[in-house]
């Protein structure tokens, strides 16, 4: 199904424009037309009532009663010569009948009360203007018509139309011609961005540069570049994400490889049984590094649109201990929490749940596999400092100072014990990027003893 494309931006904003433009002159010319026709009757029909005046002038009452216009046809002739227009005159009797001129019947007598009325009539074929005048003389009531043909006054309109309305509609037609050449102008960033974006490889995430012509362009391109910016570190998190996976599973992956084909190649059933135990071991050591990278890859993702809320600390501590508690018990290590009593409930903090239970999960992880018999979940707020501590702490051997800085690098181990490598892997590295994204940092400390291993990190109450 074929769609209609959709108007340009510079199209719609120039007929935006123009448009009230263009009804603005309309209303303005018709409206200076009326007022200029209206003034230009009125000027023609008080012309037209001083000749009808003058022929008024003229009429005099006779000894035998009767009236007669006191002009000789010379006389009448210079007063209704008019190089133009045809003129026309009649003085009526009260009776209707004709005294003098040419009578015309569709021009209606004045009203009661009115001294004078104006009307159009036609006449010979052409629209006549006149006015019909009450005068007396002695006791009669006549009536003196005087009309005249509207050439002149319309061609006069069509002057004022000319020499008025049409230079304002040829300066329309220039602001209409400027207006598209400034559009034109202030949207050549924008066209510029599109020829840009259009020709960019995927792979190229290097800013934009545009020409801030005006404030939404400069936006824009900011919007545009910031986008870049995310897409960039997305991208990165993502190949970090593969190198990762693919560095870390070479490794267990090759040993359970080469201990199934010993286990398969060797007759001795137990020799059998302990190579499944180890490739056990080493399946599990490999799923456990999945869930690590996962978790490391949502910490990066989530840097990108991280939504903190307010969250209570005290049942996030709980459900973390229970979640652990069978493992604990499975290896013999006193897991238990201290500060969940006494209104500790009521400690509350602008963080993600997620990543807290991220951190408790990497930490009590951590403690349980390189840790003693003793591991504790501490939560202590300072409320007049306006922050909390929430900490996990072992009594396992411990390690030298110098070496807890590189725990929570990726892929690193924090020393020997009892011939074996230990340390955090990813869990560590997993806990600091997530106390990053939360404002705070993830400290390792000894207790007084120089023994053990205590990560906290200070969180500021909500």
């Amino acid at each position: 199904m074929n769609r209609t494309p959709a108007p340009s931006l510079r199209a719609r904003l120039w007929r935006h424009v123009m448009l009230p433009l263009a009804l603005s002159w309309l209303i303005g010319t018709v409206a200076t037309l009326g007022v200029a026709s209206h003034f230009t009757e009125r000027a023609f029909d008080r012309a037209l009532l001083d000749d009808a005046y003058a022929i008024a002038s003229h009429l005099q009452a006779q000894p035998d009663g009767t009236v007669a216009l006191q002009l000789s046809p010379g006389e009448l002739e210079a007063a209704l010569f008019d190089q133009a227009e045809f003129v026309h005159y009649a003085v009526l009797r009260p009776d209707g009948s004709t005294l003098t001129g040419t009578p015309l019947p569709a021009l209606r007598p004045p009203l009661p009360g009115q001294s004078f009325r104006y009307g159009n009539a036609l006449h010979d074929g052409r629209v006549v203007r006149g006015v019909v005048l009450r005068h007396e003389v002695g006791d009669q009531a006549l009536h003196v018509v005087m009309a005249h043909t509207t050439r002149v006054r319309n061609e006069l309109l069509h002057q004022l139309l000319l020499y008025g309305a049409l230079p304002l509609l040829l300066l329309l037609g220039l602001l209409a011609l400027a207006i598209w050449r400034s559009i034109s102008r202030d949207l050549a960033p924008l066209g510029r961005l599109q020829a840009t974006l259009a020709h960019r490889d995927a792979k190229d995430l290097t800013p934009v540069a545009i020409a801030p012509s005006t404030r939404e362009i400069e936006h824009l391109s900011h919007a545009v570049n910031d986008l870049f910016d995310r897409l960039g570190r997305s991208v990165h998190a993502q190949h970090e994400f593969a190198g990762n996976v693919a560095h870390e599973l070479r490794t267990p992956l090759a040993r359970i490889r080469a201990l199934a084909d010993y286990g398969l190649a060797h007759p001795d059933a137990a020799a059998t049984r302990e190579q499944l135990r180890q490739i056990a071991h080493s399946a599990e050591r490999a799923g456990r590094l999945v869930h690590q990278l996962l978790d490391l890859a949502r910490a990066d993702e989530a840097a990108l649109a991280l939504k903190p809320q307010r969250l209570a600390l005290a049942p996030l501590v709980g459900q973390a201990v229970l979640r652990h508690l069978d493992r604990a018990d499975a290896q013999g290590v006193d897991l238990g929490a201290r500060g969940l009593d006494d209104g500790a409930d009521e400690v509350y903090v602008m963080a993600d749940a997620v990543l807290i239970e991220g951190i408790l999960d990497n930490l009590i992880d951590n403690a349980l596999r390189h840790g003693g018999t003793t591991l504790t979940i501490e939560l202590d707020a300072d409320r007049a400092a306006g922050h909390c501590t929430l900490a996990v702490a072992d009594d396992g051997p411990g390690m030298d100072p110098a070496a807890r800085g590189e725990l929570v690098k990726r892929w690193s181990q924090g020393g020997e014990r009892s011939g074996e490598r230990v340390g955090a892997g990813l869990g560590l590295s997993i806990v600091a990027r997530y106390a990053q994204l939360l404002g705070s940092t993830l400290r390792l400390d000894a207790d007084e003893h120089g023994r053990g291993l205590r990560a906290s990190l200070c969180l500021p109450l909500a």
